[in-house]
């Protein structure tokens, strides 16, 4: 269950940084016309693009790095959450 909840927060936070359908934006040197919205693969995520320079289709992992900057934030807020059902259960 966990991992379906970190899955989701990770996807919907990805989406707000704009890694998302029907954006542009510029990753690793190219420039890129978003077609899906962020997806598990792998031990990160990924999204479809269309290069906007040759128009082919592929599939862009996002940065590990933002990732795991991601999880970690979700980690934070559960202790948070935990510790005060903790102080509130007492």
């Amino acid at each position: 269950m966990s991992n379906v909840i970190e899955v989701k927060f990770v996807c919907e936070r990805l989406t707000k940084f704009g890694f998302a359908d029907k954006r542009h934006i510029r990753l690793y040197g190219e420039e890129l016309a978003l077609i899906s919205n962020p997806v598990p693969d792998g031990d990160g995520f990924a999204v479809e693009a269309i290069n906007r320079r040759s128009g082919t289709k592929k599939r862009v992992r996002i940065p590990l790095s933002l990732v795991h900057t991601l999880k970690r934030e979700l980690a934070v807020q559960r202790r948070a959450a935990e510790q005060f059902a903790e102080k509130a259960a007492a």
